[in-house]
C-alpha cells in the first residue's frame, strides 16, 4: 500500500509522468553514466557556446591547486558579463556547485538560471568541477569545492570580484555542498564572510530518515531510494559518525553565524522535510532564511518544467533573492 503523500500539481503531474525510469543507482551504473556525459568536458570552450546562447558573457577556464598535496587540480569554468558594471566597482561572485546526487553530471550542467543571475547582477559566475563517487568518495567533493573557493578569493583581482559579495549556490547535491561550504568558511574564519547561500532542493541529510524521504519511493525523477543509494556511493567507507557536516550539513551541531540563506523544495519530493528542518534551525540561531515549499512540486521541477506556472514563480523568486543579496 502506498503511503499518504501530497499530490502533484496538475500541470507538473503531466511532466512527472513523462519521465523514463532512471537507475537503479549502483556504482556500475554511475560509472557508465560518467563515460557518456563527461565527453563535453573534453572541449569546454565548444561545449559552452550553446550554454551561453545569446547572453553577452565571456567564458574562461582556470585550474585551482588541489586542497592537499595529493589532490588533483580543480577545474573552474568562469563566466563574466561583458557589460561594464555601472558602479565601476568590482563585481559580485556566484560560486556554483552542480547537482547530480554527488555522483552524476559536471560543472557545465544546470547553468541556465545561474547564468541569468550573473547577467542580472553583473556577477562573475564560477562553476566548480568536483570529484564524484564512486571513484572519489567524500571528502573529495567537499575538498575540491573548498579549494576552488580559496582560489577564487586569492584571485579576486584577476577575476575582478568583490570579496564582500560572494554568494555560494548550488542545486540538489550541489546545494548541500554549498551549505557545507558555508559551514566550512564560517569555521575557518574566512574574511570577509560569505554574503549568502542559495540552496534549491538541497540533499542535506545522509541519514534519509524523514517522512518525505519515504513518501515518494518509486517516483521519478528522483526519490528517496535513489537519494539513499547516491549517498551510499558518495560516502564510500565514511558512514555514520564519520560523516562530516561539510558533506551532510544537517549533521552540524550549530548553524549560528551562517550567512543568509534561500532554501526551497517541493511538497512532493524526498528532501522537503530536511529542508524545512534546516530552515527552522537557521531561524532559531538568528540567521536570515527565505524558505519556499512549492505545493505539488517534484525534485528539480523548475529545471525540468521552467515554463510551468510553479516553475516560473520559483525561478523569479530565486532571481529576486539573488539580486537583493548581491546589491
Amino acid at each position: 500500500m502506498s503511503p499518504a503523500r501530497p499530490s502533484y500539481d496538475p500541470e507538473l503531474a503531466i511532466v512527472q509522468a513523462s519521465f523514463e525510469p532512471f537507475g537503479p543507482i549502483t556504482p556500475e551504473f554511475v560509472i557508465k553514466h560518467h563515460l557518456r556525459t563527461d565527453r563535453s568536458l573534453d572541449d569546454p570552450a565548444t561545449s559552452v557556446v550553446g550554454i551561453i546562447g545569446d547572453r553577452n558573457i565571456a567564458h574562461n577556464e582556470y585550474t585551482a591547486p588541489g586542497l592537499g598535496p595529493s589532490d588533483p587540480p580543480v577545474a573552474l569554468s568562469v563566466f563574466t558579463p561583458k557589460a561594464t558594471p555601472p558602479s565601476g566597482r568590482p563585481r559580485p561572485c556566484i560560486f556554483y556547485m552542480h547537482g547530480g546526487g554527488f555522483v552524476f553530471l559536471h560543472r557545465l550542467v544546470g547553468l541556465t538560471q545561474p547564468l541569468n543571475w550573473a547577467v542580472a547582477t553583473g556577477a562573475v559566475l564560477v562553476s566548480v568541477e568536483y570529484r564524484r563517487g564512486p571513484e572519489h568518495p567524500q571528502p573529495a567533493a567537499a575538498d575540491d569545492c573548498y579549494a576552488g573557493l580559496l582560489w577564487v578569493r586569492a584571485s579576486a583581482k584577476l577575476l575582478d570580484i568583490d570579496l564582500t559579495r560572494i554568494l555560494l549556490a548550488g542545486h540538489s547535491a550541489g546545494s548541500a555542498l554549498a551549505a557545507g561550504l558555508a559551514l566550512r568558511a564560517r569555521d575557518e574564519g574566512l574574511q570577509p564572510p560569505i554574503r549568502g547561500q542559495m540552496l534549491p532542493c538541497p540533499a542535506l541529510d545522509d541519514r534519509c530518515e524523514t517522512v518525505s524521504c519515504g513518501q515518494f519511493d518509486g517516483q521519478e525523477p528522483w526519490d528517496g531510494i535513489k537519494n539513499a543509494a547516491a549517498w551510499e556511493i558518495a560516502l564510500g567507507e565514511n558512514k555514520g559518525d564519520a560523516v562530516s557536516p561539510y558533506w551532510a550539513p544537517a549533521r552540524t551541531t550549530s548553524v549560528a553565524g551562517l550567512p543568509p540563506a534561500f532554501l526551497e523544495a517541493g511538497s512532493a519530493e524526498f528532501c522537503r522535510d530536511e529542508v524545512v528542518a534546516y530552515a527552522s534551525r537557521l531561524w532559531a540561531a538568528g540567521v536570515s532564511a527565505d524558505l519556499h515549499i512549492w505545493a505539488g512540486a517534484f525534485h528539480g521541477f523548475d529545471e525540468m518544467a521552467p515554463e510551468s506556472w510553479l516553475g516560473r514563480r520559483a525561478i523569479a523568486a530565486k532571481l529576486d533573492w539573488v539580486k537583493r543579496t548581491l546589491e
